[in-house]
């Protein structure tokens, strides 16, 4: 069922973009809908408290009740928080601005309702982003928008109406970006890269930390992972970081919605040049960094402490976020890092000696070589790195692991790891590791291969998994050489011959249009 609202949605909202921009778009719907979820988890909520003021049996059982002491109580906020629900003044409800949707001033309606939204939630403060009285939508279209995100019902279960929410969020995000194309992935990473990275890393208890969160996917799965494996909300603090504004709202909006306490620092901001976690030491870092990003630079970083292994490259920022993850790392702390292949192997401006410090310091623990057209936005083919700040097992050896024909096809142009191969990969890492005692780790030739750094360094330093994991085994059939070329040769002479016969058809149907050659 939650498939179909979710593509009956999408239609519906991509039929009334008319001709704005999908970025620009974006906000509008997904501000809606949160607005929605926040009116109607309030009104399950005071339908709740109505029911229990008047059941003799409950402990919110009101005496001596009138519709003067009912409604006063019905509006005493501490009843919404205590359940972590945001309090929503009388002004700001979804019926209020349903009923008035087909007015000329219903931008301003919906921001007005924002506004006092966020002064009534501290935790939102400077998070909703107030655009709907200047949205560049045609006359009327504004209203039909609130006419659809209507339909969505969230229910009355709290923690059924986030899972509603989240799914049609992650969704809504991940056919933006594919609207949106190159610049889609700004915000969101596709799941199954999330997934893989979270099932490697394996995050429990403690500080995660994105210093370019983007929409915050990475921290929503990581709370995902933890409740599937029996934790509970909670058991880690959020600390992220975000340049543009608007995607920090966003990822603020997307852990708000979900109840999941978070730190994205006083503002967006450079990561680089203004680092809102200067402080921070996690036990955990998960990042989709944007690939070789050229213009990252500022005098102001010459020298930085965050340069433990050398002065990255003005011209591009790969080696800058390695860095920056390996200093905001506890001692005994790990990183995931999604990076383009080129990082893998790059010599240019001292990037390779920066590699070669990192491997011979024994920081670099997995590299994962991923499979193409994975992304919305980009065809540049991608890796992960994983980094431990002080290895505890497998001293002096890094696990390669070659992805690259793990991935499937879900569309003509998009590809992703499903379960199993995501499965696959975390098992591994974890039998390569030693922490399940029941699994024995075992080169996999062509998939996987522990190698020992002095091999690395004998390849120059070269992290390409390709390059470690050799050729798969084949099985022999026992179908010799002379017998494979006759069956080869007929094959191709049946092809050859069938390109003859075209030939011949195209040429009669062009001398027939008279275009004889």
């Amino acid at each position: 069922m939650i498939a179909d609202i979710k593509k009956t949605l999408w239609a519906a909202a991509d039929k009334l973009r008319a001709n704005v921009d999908a970025a620009e778009y974006k906000h509008l719907v997904l501000g809606l809908i949160f607005l929605k979820f926040v009116s109607d988890t309030f009104q399950a909520r005071r339908d709740e408290l109505t029911r229990r003021f008047a059941d003799e049996g409950d402990d919110y059982f009101l005496h001596d009740s009138d519709d003067d002491l009912l409604f006063d109580e019905l509006e005493d906020r501490d009843y919404y928080l205590e359940v972590n629900v945001f309090w929503v003044p009388e002004g700001a409800r979804w019926e209020g601005l349903r009923n008035n949707a087909k007015q000329a001033d219903i931008g301003k309606r919906i921001d007005d309702a924002l506004a006092v939204i966020e002064v009534e939630n501290p935790r939102l403060k400077g998070i909703l982003d107030k655009r709907y009285a200047r949205a560049p939508l045609p006359d009327g279209k504004l209203g039909e928008l609130v006419d659809l995100v209507s339909t969505i019902g969230f229910g009355q279960d709290q923690r059924q109406a986030r899972d509603i929410l989240g799914q049609v969020y992650e969704y809504f995000l991940g056919q933006f970006a594919s609207a949106e194309g190159k610049k889609g992935g700004q915000f969101y990473t596709p799941q199954s890269i999330v997934k893989t990275l979270v099932a490697v890393l394996d995050p429990h208890q403690g500080k995660v930390y994105d210093p370019c969160c983007g929409s915050g996917g990475m921290f929503v799965q990581s709370e995902k992972f933890i409740e599937a494996h029996g934790g509970k909300l909670g058991d880690v603090s959020i600390y992220g970081q975000e340049s543009n504004p608007t995607t920090w709202r966003l990822a603020a909006m997307n852990l708000a919605i979900r109840g999941i306490d978070f730190n994205l620092g006083r503002e967006p901001g450079d990561t680089f040049t203004k680092n809102q976690h200067p402080d921070l030491r996690a036990d955990y870092i998960l990042a989709n960094p944007p690939f070789n990003i050229s213009d990252w630079w500022h005098g102001s970083l010459e020298g930085d402490s965050r340069w433990v292994y050398g002065t990255p490259p003005q011209g591009n920022a790969n080696y800058a976020w390695l860095q920056h993850m390996l200093y905001h790392l506890k001692s005994d702390g790990r990183a995931g890092i999604v990076l383009a292949n080129g990082s893998m192997s790059s010599s240019q401006n001292s990037e390779g000696d920066i590699r070669r410090a990192m491997v011979d310091a024994d920081v670099v623990e997995v590299m994962i070589a991923l499979p193409g057209q994975l992304f919305f936005n980009t065809q540049i083919p991608a890796c992960l790195w994983f980094l431990a700040k002080t290895k505890t097992t497998r001293q002096g050896e890094v696990l390669f692991i070659d992805a690259r024909k793990l991935g499937k096809m879900i569309s003509r142009v998009q590809c992703e790891l499903d379960d199993d191969g995501i499965a696959r990969i975390a098992n591994l890492v974890s039998a390569w590791r030693g922490i399940d005692g029941e699994s024995i780790y075992e080169d996999i030739p062509g998939f996987c291969r522990s190698v020992p750094l002095a091999e690395i360094a004998e390849h120059g330093h070269v992290l390409t998994p390709g390059r470690y994991v050799g050729a798969e085994d084949v099985e022999d059939n026992d179908e010799d050489f002379a017998t494979k070329m006759t069956s080869l040769t007929e094959k191709l002479g049946e092809q050859m011959a069938k390109g003859a016969e075209l030939d011949q058809l195209i040429r009669q149907k062009l001398g027939g249009l008279g275009y004889e050659f």
